[in-house]
């Protein structure tokens, strides 16, 4: 459901407390409110580089943390290349929550089966703790990913933590490995087989490049997951956040004021979903 605030055209400021490089082309950045942000898992925010503009992010951080807020930027243009500039003590300004994010009641008590592809582990990285947090509400927890090569890969120490939990089932895979690596090498299609779980009442929750979603869904449901338990992350073309813009149109939707997670049955029949 839709988090209400009082005036969506209002940044909150907030100041910057640490910058973590993940990748070559990706940081994290922590900052630190001056007014409490409280997030659903799956929201987004709209993160102000004072002079130079804004841009929509899913925090990557756990929605339980009050005080902090954290999001993983790949650096793609002028704003997010400002972003890759913070450093800590700088100030910037958040709008937000916006957006539904992930419905979790309706997850719980179910097997969860959660697919992530390259960027697509920020947000997801989110929910995992909002997972973990409550895992004993939730029957069965599997997480299957996959990046580029093992460079590409997000939050590779927690990961790597996560992997040794009891409660979760993990499996990780690279398009093309190198002499460290020892897991799976192929697209992430290749490690959804053999999921000992019921897909039939299961909840898939997909999130990556559009591409990636695309031949996932149709993955999803050739392994017997029902279109209504398959939730999607649409937040590819977001911008003001608000549906004034229309950038982010989904057929008779708006990513950023109806998503940007959906059910896939609710826009299965729009033909520009992947575009």
């Amino acid at each position: 459901m839709h988090k209400e605030i009082s005036n969506p055209y209002r940044p909150i400021e907030a100041t910057v407390i640490k910058v973590i490089a993940e990748t070559p082309t990706i940081k994290t950045v922590r900052f630190k409110p001056k007014e409490p942000i409280t997030f659903q898992t799956g929201q987004f925010i709209e993160l102000t580089i004072p002079g130079v503009g804004e841009a929509p992010f899913t925090p990557s951080s756990r929605p339980s943390a009050k005080d902090i807020m954290e999001v993983t930027v790949m650096k793609v243009g002028k704003v997010t290349d400002k972003i890759h500039q913070l450093k800590e003590g700088d100030t910037i300004g958040v709008r937000g929550p916006l957006g539904t994010g992930y419905p979790i009641n309706e997850f719980k008590g179910k097997e969860v089966l959660v697919i992530g592809g390259g960027c697509g582990f920020a947000p997801l990285r989110s929910l995992m703790y909002e997972f973990f947090d409550h895992s004993e509400e939730f029957k069965n927890l599997f997480f299957r990913g996959g990046c580029k090569n093992p460079q590409e890969l997000l939050y590779r120490n927690e990961i790597n933590e996560w992997a040794k939990r009891d409660d979760l089932n993990l499996k990780l895979t690279v398009d093309k490995g190198d002499a460290a690596w020892k897991g799976n090498v192929g697209l992430v299609t290749t490690i959804l087989d053999d999921i000992a779980m019921d897909y039939a009442n299961g909840i898939a929750v997909v999130c990556g490049p559009p591409v990636m979603m695309k031949f996932i869904t149709k993955k999803a449901l050739e392994m017997g997951f029902k279109e209504e338990n398959i939730y999607l992350s649409m937040e590819k073309n977001m911008s003001c956040g608000i549906g004034k813009c229309g950038h982010c149109r989904l057929g008779t939707y708006y990513a950023c004021k109806d998503g940007p997670v959906f059910k896939y049955s609710k826009i299965k029949n729009f033909h520009q979903i992947w575009d």
